[in-house]
């Protein structure tokens, strides 16, 4: 057995907390995200580029969820199964890709959830002939795209497009060559949870691309308060409070979730790469904070649902209006 083997073993938070985890967000998430899906897609008539990035953020979270139960079983039985086993293999393969490529198309969706709504901002405050070129080109050109279904359908499809072609060949270089070179003996050990060089290249670059999408949203937040506090001391906007207010709580909603879930990740995975060197227990205590911050990021998803009744006003309404049908049914009484 190699020394990396026996060096790195999981405690119970590993081989216990984190399955339990995995299989609660994989139920609520399933459950959560079908339903927002056939509320998106069957009970919302007229959809905006709103509800059409809403709906692929439902699709990216449902392939999240499906990736949960084989991190699950890695989780529970990888200090069992053989480094080079099929079940080892197919578990961290399948579990890497879905993650990865839904984490990742989530990322661009919620960035541009976020442009979509400052643009919506944009829409109530029409440019004025004295605006400047680049005002005219940014704010009634560029913006209003991300304001419209056909261009947000587009957008979607090539994002999962280039994120699939991007992470999927990574992957498959993991799965096939990586994993396959000798010298471990155990699913569970440090080559698997570190990766080679191509695997912390690719982590590295998908962790400056998560700052990347936290620094788009937060530039629409503050562009958003800097343009509300210039507007407010140039005219009355009681009548549009309501919207601004809208507007804002999406842009602070989503800006949030990456905190929280995203921005932990992405600081603590270079500091991960830095030390590979470390003894057998800073090796543990790395790989212990890396899967936890890894599971928060993946919980983003399995939650989404309960961020959409804050998010969309038409979600909220139609699911409220099948609850109450539904309350109806049930008190209604026999003839």
């Amino acid at each position: 057995m190699s020394n990396s083997s026996i060096c790195i073993r999981p405690s119970k938070i590993s081989s216990v907390a984190l399955p339990l985890t995995y299989t609660f967000l994989c139920i609520i998430g399933v459950f959560g995200n079908s339903l927002s899906q056939w509320v998106f897609l069957t009970k919302i008539g007229k959809r905006t580029s709103t509800h059409i990035y809403l709906a692929h953020l439902v699709t990216a979270n449902l392939l999240v969820c499906s990736a949960m139960p084989f991190i699950s079983i890695y989780f529970w039985k990888g200090d069992e199964w053989e480094y080079q086993s099929a079940q080892c293999r197919a578990v961290n393969f399948l579990g890497t890709v879905s993650m990865h490529v839904s984490m990742f198309v989530s990322l661009l969706i919620l960035c541009w959830i976020a442009v979509s709504r400052y643009a919506t901002l944009m829409k109530k405050d029409s440019i004025q002939e004295t605006t400047s070129c680049y005002d005219r080109v940014f704010y009634g050109h560029l913006l209003k795209k991300f304001r419209q279904p056909n261009f947000a359908k587009k957008l979607c499809v090539y994002i999962w497009v280039i994120v699939g072609g991007i992470i999927v060949p990574v992957i498959v270089y993991y799965s096939v060559v990586e994993t396959t070179e000798e010298g471990e003996n155990l699913c569970y050990n440090w080559k698997t949870e570190s990766g080679a060089m191509l695997s912390q290249i690719a982590g590295l670059i998908g962790t400056t691309f998560i700052g990347f999408s936290f620094l788009v949203v937060l530039t629409s937040y503050y562009s958003f308060v800097s343009h509300l506090r210039k507007i407010r001391t140039c005219t009355s906007i009681m009548e549009k409070d309501m919207t601004y207010h809208s507007v804002r709580k999406h842009l602070l909603v989503i800006q949030i979730l990456l905190i929280v879930c995203f921005l932990p990740y992405s600081i603590f995975k270079p500091i991960f790469y830095a030390l590979l060197n470390a003894d057998c227990e800073q090796r543990n205590f790395l790989i212990e904070i890396k899967n936890i911050l890894t599971c928060l990021a993946s919980a983003r998803s399995s939650t989404d649902p309960i961020i959409f009744l804050f998010l969309d006003k038409k979600f909220k309404k139609t699911l409220y209006s099948l609850c109450t049908k539904s309350d109806s049914h049930i008190q209604e009484p026999c003839d």
